[in-house]
């Protein structure tokens, strides 16, 4: 990883605390994460954040095809040297968040989604692959250590949100490693999580709308209860509310971090099934 470290003196390279810039350049990590990721000869990977490229590198090593997104063109020379031997990967520099998913997926056919995700920009970038994504088999990404414990938690736990709610429908996640602080470039000011996303077996609903709108609606305010946030997400009474709430088997005064998955789409299937939500 000298040869990295070298290529960022060389051009001068200056660290951006706007995006969140904390590069890894511990191989041994970066060949598990790629692990992780269950990345092979036949894999296709999108990297979010490619930064000095010492996971794309790695990624590089073991996979068919690397497109790695980068939004700092200041790293373009860093990384044309840096991957310089690296014949399957192609960098491109865009912000991933405004690409045409359905464009980009048709280019890519099935692939696999690897990233080290700033905190800033983490939901807005899993909530693109959980929504909109439908060729990818997985996510693997280094994120802050809360935010992993987010993505993987329990209904009625502090952790538990509305975007552990979104991956519970998509597939299921797990914590496959925890990073310390110390193995990062600045070091950052919290120790990280390596989560994997499988996507598939994810909870059955009968519309995708209305299980995204039942989470939305529970988390709209954490200390109302589901009946409040209800009435006023679909402009109905308080007894219609009740009665929604009851036939999806939901206890009065429930909040919304008290609900499973699977209770969220039990909630679901009862506001499609009445035309509440389409």
């Amino acid at each position: 990883m000298e040869e990295i470290k070298g290529a960022l003196a060389k051009y001068n390279f200056a660290f951006k605390k706007k995006w969140g810039q904390n590069f890894l350049d511990d191989p041994n990590l970066l060949d598990a994460i790629v692990r992780d990721a269950g990345v092979d000869s036949e894999t296709t990977a999108l990297e979010i954040g490619a930064g000095a490229g010492a996971l794309t590198r790695a990624l590089s090593k073991h996979a068919k095809k690397v497109v790695a997104y980068e939004i700092d063109r200041t790293l373009e020379p860093v990384l044309a040297e840096t991957l310089a031997a690296c014949d399957n990967v192609e960098v491109v520099f865009r912000d991933f968040l405004r690409e045409d998913m359905a464009r980009l997926e048709a280019e890519l056919g099935g692939y696999v989604a690897v990233a080290n995700l700033p905190y800033y920009v983490t939901t807005p970038v899993m909530m693109r692959f959980l929504e909109e994504a439908k060729m990818c088999r997985g996510v693997t990404v280094m994120v802050q250590e809360e935010v992993a414990l987010r993505l993987c938690a329990r209904e009625d736990t502090p952790e538990y949100g509305a975007i552990t709610a979104a991956v519970a429908l998509k597939g299921t996640a797990h914590i496959t490693r925890k990073v310390p602080r110390a193995m990062f470039t600045p070091r950052p000011n919290v120790d990280s999580a390596v989560v994997k996303v499988t996507f598939g077996g994810g909870v059955a609903v009968k519309s995708e709308n209305a299980y995204r709108f039942a989470v939305r609606t529970a988390f709209s305010s954490r200390r109302k209860t589901l009946e409040n946030n209800l009435m006023g997400a679909a402009g109905i009474g308080r007894e219609e509310a009740k009665e929604v709430l009851r036939a999806a088997g939901v206890p009065e005064g429930a909040r919304g971090e008290t609900l499973s998955p699977a209770a969220f789409a039990c909630l679901a299937d009862i506001l499609y099934e009445r035309g509440m939500v389409k």
